[in-house]
C-alpha cells in the first residue's frame, strides 16, 4: 500500500502539470510571455517524470544522491519555475537574471554539486514570487512558498533525517498544490483583466 501511495503521489506530481499546461496553451493573452506558460508547467510535470525514473533505480526509496535522473529532475524543475517567472516580466534585464539563473542551476549541478543547483534553484523562487506578486497582486499567491518552498522543504528535510518514507509521500502532492495555486492565480488574473 506504501508504494502504492507513493507511486500515485509521483504520477499526481507529473500528471497535473502537464494538463494544466496543456489547458493553458493559448490563454492568457493579458500575460506579456503567455506562450511561455504552457512549455513552463509541463517542465514541471516532466520534472517529476525524471524523479520517477530516478526512483526506479532506487527501489522508490528516497535517496540522497546525484544521477542522470535527479539532474534532469532538477533542470526542468529550474526551467519550469524560471518559464513561469519570466512569462510575466516585461523588463529586459530581469528577463535576462532569471534566464541566467536556470542555466546556473543546470550546469551548476553537472560541474559542482546539487546543493550549488539548489542555492540557485532558491534565487529562481525568489524572482518567481517578486515578478508575481508584483504582477498579479493576488493573496492567493501566498499558497506557492507555503507548498512549494516551506512544506516540501520541511517534508524533505524530514525525510533525509529520519529515513522515514512517509515524508516522502506528502512531498509530492504539496508541490503539486503550489502548482495548481500559479494555475489558479492565472485563470483569477484573467477576469481582471
Amino acid at each position: 500500500m506504501f508504494y502504492l501511495s507513493l507511486f500515485i503521489a509521483h504520477l499526481m506530481a507529473m500528471v497535473i502539470p502537464i494538463v494544466i499546461g496543456i489547458k493553458s496553451i493559448n490563454k492568457f493573452k493579458s500575460i506579456k510571455n503567455n506562450e511561455l506558460i504552457p512549455y513552463s508547467f509541463t517542465f514541471l510535470g516532466l520534472a517529476s517524470f525524471f524523479e520517477m525514473l530516478d526512483h526506479t533505480q532506487t527501489s522508490w526509496i528516497y535517496v540522497d544522491h546525484s544521477s542522470i535522473y535527479n539532474w534532469l529532475f532538477y533542470s526542468f524543475l529550474s526551467l519550469g519555475l524560471t518559464g513561469l517567472s519570466i512569462s510575466v516580466i516585461k523588463n529586459k534585464l530581469t528577463f535576462k537574471i532569471c534566464a541566467s539563473l536556470a542555466f546556473c542551476s543546470i550546469f551548476s549541478y553537472l560541474f559542482f554539486d546539487k546543493s550549488i543547483s539548489i542555492i540557485f534553484q532558491s534565487l529562481i523562487s525568489i524572482f518567481l514570487i517578486r515578478n508575481w506578486q508584483k504582477t498579479f497582486k493576488d493573496w492567493l499567491f501566498i499558497l506557492y512558498p507555503i507548498f512549494g518552498i516551506f512544506l516540501t522543504t520541511l517534508f524533505g528535510s524530514f525525510l533525509k533525517i529520519s529515513g522515514d518514507q512517509i515524508w516522502h509521500i506528502l512531498i509530492g502532492p504539496s508541490g503539486t498544490l503550489s502548482v495548481l495555486t500559479f494555475y489558479l492565480v492565472l485563470r483569477r488574473s484573467e477576469k481582471i483583466y
